[in-house]
């Protein structure tokens, strides 16, 4: 049966996150389905030890991008959708810096909002709480990136992780599959190998996100070497 609700975790600044919510968005408007945009952060979960968390600096990319999501969503839930979509199609379809503070105030003023809602969301410290409680959500229940899933039942899932996110019949066909897994709570992993075919798709879908980066990559505590994307964007300029 298909869910009424959903909590969909995100980070901003992961691609695969974004192309996931373009899908689940379609599934979203084509059953009447809920989503409860929730907050996950990639910086904070493959910290070096050492380094600072998130909530101990000013301005902290992702983080602070929720913090402000955090702020919206107390006013309106659906501003944190919209939120979400403009800096996710800033960074991961036109390769621009939604976390710099001037092109996160651009973008809220492009959304009807006051450009003073980021200082708003900065200075109060429980917006740090918010994103902390959601992030740790996914921590406890063993989770380790975006997107996580969390159904009614309790159960949550890891993915699906999507290029090219479908439409239609086909978007609505995926989730049955993703859902068919809640009746089966003993598998927990099902992965596609990848194939140098997969891997030049995945890689045609990153390049606006290279372009628009200024950090380091990395998933579950490995740097992601992602310069022979950045290279060929550069041949191809």
């Amino acid at each position: 049966m298909r869910p009424d609700v959903i909590d969909y975790h995100f980070d901003p600044m992961c691609p695969f996150a974004y192309q996931s919510s373009i899908w689940i968005r379609e599934v979203a408007r084509l059953t009447d389905m809920r989503i409860d945009w929730r907050f996950f952060s990639l910086e904070e979960i493959n910290r070096v030890e050492g380094k600072k968390h998130p909530w101990e600096r000013r301005w902290s990319y992702g983080w602070s991008l929720m913090r402000i999501a955090a702020l919206l969503r107390r006013r309106d839930p659906e501003l944190v959708d919209r939120w979400y979509f403009a800096i996710g199609h800033e960074l991961h379809d036109l390769a621009g810096k939604p976390h710099d503070e001037f092109v996160a105030r651009r973008l809220l003023t492009e959304l009807g909002l006051d450009a003073g809602t980021l200082d708003e969301a900065i200075d109060d410290p429980t917006t740090h709480d918010d994103v902390r409680s959601d992030h740790q959500r996914v921590v406890d229940a063993g989770g380790f990136g975006v997107p996580t899933i969390f159904f009614p039942d309790g159960q949550a899932l890891f993915g699906p992780v999507l290029v090219d996110p479908p439409k239609g019949d086909k978007a609505l066909r995926l989730w049955d599959v993703v859902t068919g897994l809640l009746e089966f709570p003993n598998v927990y992993e099902l992965q596609r190998p990848k194939g140098p075919a997969q891997a030049q798709a995945i890689a045609e879908s990153l390049r606006p996100y290279v372009r628009g980066r200024d950090w380091v990559s990395i998933n579950r505590g490995e740097v992601i070497d992602l310069s022979s994307i950045a290279n060929s964007e550069e041949t191809a300029r």
